[in-house]
């Protein structure tokens, strides 16, 4: 089971792609490193802790 790599901020819809500072939850909430910040680093939808959140290379063909 992979990590869903949302592509949004979930409280101010700023582009988190893969390879951005993103903050998440246990239930993969995604916030922006700004919001996530401002909000204590706790996840208002559940209450969990956020951490960064892993970044994804971008995979090229060859």
């Amino acid at each position: 089971m992979a990590l869903e790599m949302k592509p949004r901020c979930e409280k101010c819809e700023g582009k988190t792609p893969p390879d951005a500072d993103a903050y998440i939850c246990t239930f993969e909430c995604t916030f922006c490193a700004p919001c996530a910040t401002s909000m204590g680093r706790s996840c208002p939808n559940c209450g969990g802790e956020l951490v960064p959140r892993p970044r994804r290379r971008e995979i090229r063909s060859a």
